[in-house]
């Protein structure tokens, strides 16, 4: 399974950006996620959805982020509203076969990552 992301970019505070992750080479997976790693820390769990029911959000985003997939299951969104310049890091969209949350090392499948930066 390949994941491509997309969407990332530059934006100012209260802005918004939304992020795509295109899924190829395998069936759909039954959980996708998005994390992110901000330069010099740890990667964090940011969204997480099963087929049908989101999985959950990392607190510090709740409220302003949206995670989403399209029927056939093989592209996943975060839609980021109201971007604080905390939110500025990496953004990996990730895949896994079985279960589904938000802990990195339970994924099998991860994107190269789209930059988010946000300027206040």
């Amino acid at each position: 399974v390949q994941l491509v992301e997309s969407g990332g970019g530059s934006v100012q505070a209260g802005g918004s950006l939304r992020l795509s992750c295109v899924a190829s080479g395998g069936v759909s997976s039954p959980c996708m996620a998005w994390f992110r790693q901000a330069l010099g820390k740890e990667r964090q769990g940011v969204a997480a959805i099963g087929y049908e029911d989101i999985i959950g959000y990392a607190d510090s985003v709740k409220g302003r982020f949206t995670i989403s997939r399209d029927n056939a299951g093989n592209t996943l969104y975060l839609q980021m509203n109201n971007l604080k310049p905390e939110d500025t890091a990496m953004y990996y969209c990730a895949a896994r076969n079985f279960g589904c949350g938000m802990t990195d090392h339970d994924y099998d499948y991860w994107g190269q990552g789209t930059q988010v930066t946000v300027s206040s």
